[in-house]
């Protein structure tokens, strides 16, 4: 597989991430373990069948320091997430959980055989703007609980940066693993569930399907894809790429008519194509 082909199909993962939102809204009132719990289900199912082609010997030779890893990575990631906005449900939780594209230009440039340009940093920088352009067009607030949010929500972005650019490092473990993990997380989301939460089903058939929609896509064939870009592809560019997920998550309300048009999100389109572009060009350039 080419370098080309791989970070074409990371991206994708970027596209499944941008229908989050919209999901996560239709789910509502489902608490978040549980949906963690169910969506992880899914896409572990929706990984077997995947994996099943090959046979599940596959992942018989992976160690378990790997499997360890993914799973911590993508729970341990999405309890940050979900806590980070119980306790501030502000735009700056949002904007300084988007972090984590910029952190995985940066933290990239430690990988074996990876060099990290200024026109890398300047494009993840202009991308960053974008999305605060987008995040903090609300207005600014400071939600009861406001810092230990902001600091749950720091912690998430250098957690799944991390796992990004570490997943590099497990190259010779194949994409498959990534259903052991989805099993795994969602044993674990289900325990902290019953645990922590009271069970909530969904009161509608938009319900329903929304879960469906995140367990398929956005928590589910999302992981696989954007391991295979972490992987093999350009993951600087990627990580600029990623803040096409904000833009293209808020036409996806605009065009639910959850969100209303604006200059804002002209403005951020700017922004963030022009910071992706400019990444693009640098990584043309490369022998």
């Amino acid at each position: 597989m080419t370098q080309g082909k791989a970070t074409a199909i990371g991206f994708t993962a970027v596209l499944m991430w941008s229908l989050l939102a919209l999901f996560t809204i239709g789910s509502a009132p489902v608490p978040p373990l549980q949906l963690n719990a169910i969506c992880f289900g899914i896409g572990g199912v929706i990984g077997l069948v995947w994996t099943a082609r090959k046979g599940l010997a596959v992942l018989k030779g992976v160690g378990w320091k790997v499997y360890a890893f993914g799973t911590i990575g993508l729970f341990g990631a999405h309890l940050l997430y979900f806590t980070a906005f119980r306790l501030a449900p502000s735009a700056e939780t949002g904007l300084i959980a988007y972090l984590w594209p910029l952190l995985i230009v940066l933290m990239s440039g430690a990988l074996p055989g990876e060099r990290l340009g200024l026109r890398h940093i300047a494009g993840a920088l202009s991308a960053f703007a974008g999305t605060a352009v987008i995040v903090l067009s609300g207005g600014l607030t400071m939600a009861e609980g406001g810092l230990a949010g902001f600091a749950v929500a720091l912690l998430f972005a250098l957690w799944w940066a991390s796992y990004s650019v570490l997943s590099r490092l497990t190259g010779s473990a194949p994409t498959e693993v990534v259903t052991v993990f989805c099993l795994a997380a969602a044993v674990l989301s289900l325990i902290a569930h019953l645990l922590l939460e009271t069970t909530v089903w969904p009161e509608t058939a938009l319900g329903w399907a929304s879960i469906a929609g995140l367990g398929i896509g956005p928590v589910g064939i999302a992981f696989f894809t954007w391991d295979i870009g972490m992987k093999r592809g350009d993951i600087q560019l990627l990580g600029v790429a990623s803040y096409a997920a904000p833009l293209l998550s808020t036409l996806a309300l605009v065009a639910a008519g959850i969100s209303q048009p604006s200059w804002t999100i002209a403005l951020a389109a700017v922004l963030i194509t022009g910071g992706a572009a400019l990444a693009a060009r640098t990584s043309a350039r490369r022998p």
